[in-house]
C-alpha cells in the first residue's frame, strides 16, 4: 500500500494521482460497482474524456453506462409497490397471448383447407 493510499484514500481505492498507474490492471470486465463509480465521477462533473482515459474504456462505453444508470434510476423512481393485481395482469396477458396464437394457427389451418378446395370458400355479400 502506498503512503498516499494509507493517509487519504479509503481502503480499496486509489488516490486520484495513482488511478492511471492501475490502468493496465483495471482493463477488461468491470463490476457494477466500478461502472457506477465511473458514472458518478462523470455526473459529478469530471470530464468524460478524463474518466474514460483513466479507466481505459471508450467515451461511448462510458456514455452507455451513464445512460443505463440514468434509465434505471428513472425506472426506480417511477415504480409503484407490487400488489396482487400485478400477478393477475401477468396471468391475463399470458392468456391473451395463448389465445392469439391459437387463433393465428386456426386461421392458417383454415387457409390451408381453402387452398385444397378447387373453388375455395366464397364469402357471401351482405
Amino acid at each position: 500500500m502506498s503512503q498516499e493510499q494509507a493517509e487519504g484514500a479509503p481502503r480499496g481505492t486509489l488516490a486520484p494521482d495513482l488511478r492511471g498507474a492501475s490502468n493496465a490492471r483495471e482493463r477488461g470486465r468491470f463490476s457494477a460497482q466500478k461502472k457506477m463509480g465511473a458514472v458518478l465521477r462523470v455526473l459529478h462533473g469530471e470530464p468524460l474524456d478524463v474518466v474514460s482515459r483513466d479507466l481505459g474504456v471508450t467515451g461511448g462505453t462510458l456514455t452507455d453506462w451513464r445512460d443505463h444508470f440514468l434509465a434505471g434510476a428513472q425506472a426506480a423512481l417511477k415504480s409503484r409497490p407490487a400488489d396482487e393485481r400485478d400477478d393477475e395482469i401477468q396471468r391475463l396477458r399470458a392468456k391473451i397471448g395463448e389465445i392469439t396464437m391459437n387463433n393465428e394457427l386456426l386461421l392458417e389451418r383454415c387457409h390451408e383447407l381453402e387452398r385444397g378446395r378447387p373453388l375455395g370458400l366464397r364469402r357471401l355479400r351482405s
